[in-house]
């Protein structure tokens, strides 16, 4: 940091420590403060010096640690060259809109050489969330584990003797940037990161001119139980995770409680968690866990098969020759799932279910007020992007782009969205006026035309007849906006076009309940009858399977403008997104405060 960039940043710190202090005053909550300061450093693996992207010199970040109730205060020093913003992933940010740290949704990035405080309450959420960079693909490199503790001490389950972040991510060596860019304008296609990732390690899956990369190790005692907190940070992929030898209760996702059962494989998707307890319990010996990337098969385009493991040794084997001896000579690798099976993960979350009695409950078993039916997919523009008309099925006369309801989502160049809505600066498409502010469009309640969304004949893109009749996509910036306290239903539907993956679907701002998953179209005669509305979990992320559908609810009850887009950075490079725009209810405390006095400026936005 510049000596001046420390001495300001210094002063100010002081100055709001200050104020917190006198306002916290005789308050239960405590005040939770961080400085991030992201730079940009040099790590080597695989036997090279990538530079990337970090905070606080670490990869992964900090942990960031609260109790329910608690205010988090970070100071974000920008050293990098980058423009960067902070999403604080399954805050539900409750009338702090401003400090989402969506780029350009909720505020426009942080300039290098600049300072920037977000301030928040953790509320009365419980579990384990994470933060990340929200501006390009940063977020490979640049973020961390949020960890909220109740306030009571207690859990609706054994407590456990240890936490244990495991942080799933990859581990990139390409320029991330130009990885971005290169899905958002329809360029490479063939950026792939380098290896996958637990806690930053590797692991010795992985070697390079003899050199094995580093294992995490986790050393465990005995009969004790531990909460491995997982977090799925990775670009790309879901990721299946097994401990050898172990079994797993999992009892929480997204920060909420569920329904406690066990298994030995978890699926947790991109931007997902699931928090799992795992009790020592097994011969005193090495274990491996390893968490190994899934993906559609053939005709799908194929990338490389990305897994990691990490090492569990109980700590007495080097003491205890009987134990010592009744060991294999390797650690005990999980049997994994195939890299192809996407059948595991549908039923692993459909054995998800919410703890009975949440309040919001009766009201989504009420009337809907805003009915969605949004199909996920692939489409493309023309290259000339004055012309409607051009070749399409791969042709360089046009380019790929992804979509909500053939929408493929634009963001604001010059005024984040929210501060566009709170200056009354966004407007419609009837109107022409643009130059004064941000234009925006409805997002459409259901795709512009019915067809088999599920036709395994629509991947293949190349001379593909029946695509290109419904490859054609537009771009524009979508929103929905809905009145306070309204109820909302979204219908998820994965199509084939292009592509059959998944869609980890992740929502700022709201946490919702998932009523339901299936194969195939949604039939709404026929599928609301398997909604679940006695104990449905409640998620900020939902994992719509491929060739499926996937039914969430949720109460618009939070003023602001929330991003709502698919957690695999090329779908929303490409431009799967929209935003839900939330208007203010009846009261002030139902009302979106104004902006922070050092909320960024679009000078430099790259």
């Amino acid at each position: 940091m510049s000596k001046m960039l420390r001495m300001a940043a210094g002063v100010f710190f002081f100055l709001f420590a200050v104020a917190l202090s006198s306002a916290g005053a005789g308050s239960d909550a405590a005040v939770v403060e961080h400085t991030f300061v992201v730079t940009q450093v040099r790590m080597r693996h695989l036997c090279n010096d990538t530079l990337v992207t970090v905070v606080n010199g670490q990869f992964p970040g900090p942990a960031l640690e609260a109790t329910e109730g608690d205010t988090v205060v970070v100071h974000v020093v920008n050293e990098s060259p980058h423009g960067i913003t902070i999403h604080w992933h399954g805050v539900k940010q409750r009338l702090s809109c401003w400090a989402d740290g969506a780029g350009m949704v909720t505020q426009c990035p942080i300039q290098p050489n600049t300072t920037f405080t977000y301030r928040f309450e953790v509320g009365d959420q419980v579990g384990t969330l994470w933060w990340h960079a929200h501006v390009s693909s940063l977020r490979a490199t640049l973020h961390g584990i949020i960890i909220i503790r109740p306030k009571s001490g207690a859990y609706p389950f054994l407590k456990p003797d240890m936490d244990v972040p495991v942080i799933i991510s990859e581990w990139w060596q390409r320029d991330l940037i130009k990885v971005d860019k290169n899905f958002s304008t329809g360029g490479n296609f063939d950026d792939n990161p380098a290896a996958a990732a637990i806690n930053g390690k590797l692991g010795d899956l992985y070697n390079c001119s003899g050199i094995i990369e580093d294992n995490f190790v986790l050393d465990v005692e005995p009969g004790k139980t531990y909460l491995l907190r997982l977090v799925n940070a990775a670009l790309f992929s879901e990721y299946y995770f097994k401990v050898a030898g172990h079994k797993l209760t999992v009892v929480g996702s997204d920060a909420n409680y569920v329904r406690p059962y066990t298994t030995d494989v978890i699926a947790v998707g991109a931007g997902e968690t699931i928090d799992v307890l795992m009790v020592a319990d097994a011969p005193p010996c090495q274990y491996y866990m390893a968490a190994l990337a899934n993906q559609p098969p053939p005709p799908d385009p194929q990338i490389p098969v990305f897994a990691s493991r990490a090492l569990i040794q109980y700590t007495n084997i080097s003491s205890n020759h009987a134990a010592r001896h009744s060991c294999g000579k390797e650690p005990l690798m999980p049997d994994m799932p195939s890299q192809h099976d996407t059948i595991t993960t549908v039923y692993f979350h459909g054995n998800l279910t919410g703890l009975p009695g949440h309040p919001l409950l009766p009201q989504i078993r009420g009337p809907v007020h805003e009915h969605l039916y949004l199909a996920l997919g692939k489409g493309s523009m023309c290259t000339d992007r004055n012309k409607t008309s051009c070749k399409r099925g791969g042709n360089p006369e046009s380019f790929e782009v992804a979509y909500i309801n053939n929408v493929s989502f634009h963001l604001p160049e010059k005024t984040s969205l929210l501060e566009a809505r709170y200056y009354g600066r966004t407007m419609n498409n009837s109107d022409h006026n643009w130059n004064s502010g941000v234009p925006v469009e409805d997002l459409p309640s259901k795709p512009p035309r019915a067809f088999n969304y599920t036709d395994n004949a629509l991947i293949p893109v190349a001379g593909n007849v029946k695509l290109e009749e419904l490859e054609p996509t537009r771009k524009a910036t979508m929103t929905r906006r809905f009145r306070y306290n309204t109820t909302v239903e979204v219908v998820f539907q994965s199509t084939a076009t292009m592509q059959s993956d998944s869609n980890p679907m992740h929502l700022h701002g709201h946490d919702f309940f998932v009523l339901a998953h299936g194969h195939g179209n949604y039939d709404a005669r026929r599928d609301v009858k398997s909604y679940n509305l006695v104990d449905p979990p409640m998620k900020n992320t939902v994992q719509v399977p491929r060739l499926g559908w996937a039914a969430i609810r949720f109460v618009a009850d939070n003023p602001g403008a929330w991003f709502m887009h698919c957690h695999f950075e090329f779908h929303i490079a490409m431009g799967m997104a929209a935003v839900f725009e939330v208007e203010n209810g009846p009261t002030l405390e139902m009302s979106l405060p104004p902006p922070p006095l050092d909320l960024p400026k679009c000078t430099q936005h790259e």
